[in-house]
């Protein structure tokens, strides 16, 4: 008989979405030994290699990508089992973890975890952010380390992880007030062919909405910017070093710029997403029902 412990799942589990036992082992918080080791012993058991480790990447082996869907359902079967029972407390108790974003729209996010932590002070909820953005939080809820997260992705990416929208609005053009396109009525995507433009990280849902924009109006601008931060995109425009294309609920944020609609429009959203798995969660049904409840 097979004998497969779930630290040993969850620790395959970190190593493929990592592709790398050294940052899978500062992800989840334990010794690269010990990573290693249980990892072994689980190939061991299974008398298969779940990695090729020939190479200075590791990859999957064909085994190994069958078995990490397996794996991922286990976990979050497991998931299930431990919060079962919290139905017959008297208090929701435990942790939510949380993924956030730079920019949450017309969420007042802080009133919403403000209110959640009053009704609810037996549950500790974690946020958590991304370099990758939208696109690594759903590889997180889809390996079962986060159980919530905000994202600007319209695609879930996987069948394992559910997508809930919260709110849409408008993006629009960006720039200092002398810029030549400031005071048009309305700029086409066309106008910006050829023009210095500060794009976002690959991953993030406004670099998936743009790049999609530009594509469909065969439009290509010269990426002279990509950074990950949106103080510091307004300091590149007040500097008169590029333009660019935000969420308006962003764009408000630095009044001193110039905003103008785009032709055409092009929409930024934001979504809940969680696990498939979670829906019978009272923790994470609580706290989501709060951040909707928080939408303007």
């Amino acid at each position: 008989m097979i004998a497969v412990e779930l630290r040993h799942l969850e620790y395959f589990v970190a190593v493929a979405a990592e592709l790398n036992f050294s940052r899978a082992a500062k992800r989840i918080h334990v010794v690269q030994s010990a990573l290693s080791a249980s990892v072994s012993r689980l190939e061991k058991e299974l008398g298969v290699e779940l990695f090729d480790r020939s190479k200075r990447q590791i990859t999957l082996t064909a085994p190994g990508e069958v078995f990490l869907d397996h794996a991922r359902e286990v976990i979050h079967t497991a998931h299930r089992a431990r919060t079962s029972v919290d139905a017959f407390r008297n208090q929701l108790a435990g942790t939510v973890t949380l993924g956030t974003l730079m920019s949450w729209g017309t969420l007042n996010l802080p009133a919403a975890l403000e209110e959640f932590r009053g009704a609810n002070p037996m549950v500790t909820v974690r946020l958590r952010q991304s370099i990758t953005g939208s696109a690594g939080h759903l590889t997180a809820i889809a390996d079962g380390q986060m159980d919530l997260a905000l994202v600007s992705i319209t695609a879930p990416g996987s069948p394992l992880v559910t997508l809930r929208e919260l709110m849409r609005e408008p993006m629009v053009f960006v720039c200092e007030a002398g810029h030549p396109l400031a005071n048009r009525r309305r700029v086409e995507l066309a106008d910006l062919a050829g023009r210095d433009f500060i794009q976002f990280p690959p991953g993030w849902g406004i670099r998936q909405r743009l790049d999609e924009g530009f594509a469909a109006a065969d439009v290509h601008p010269i990426s002279a910017y990509e950074v990950a931060d949106y103080a510091i995109t307004a300091e590149l425009i007040r500097h008169r070093l590029a333009t660019t294309i935000l969420p308006a609920s962003v764009a408000s944020r630095f009044p001193d710029l110039r905003t103008v609609r785009l032709h055409p429009a092009i929409t930024w959203t934001l979504s809940i997403a969680y696990a498939a798995s979670q829906h019978d969660s009272p923790e994470i049904n609580a706290l989501i029902d709060t951040m909707i409840r928080h939408v303007d």
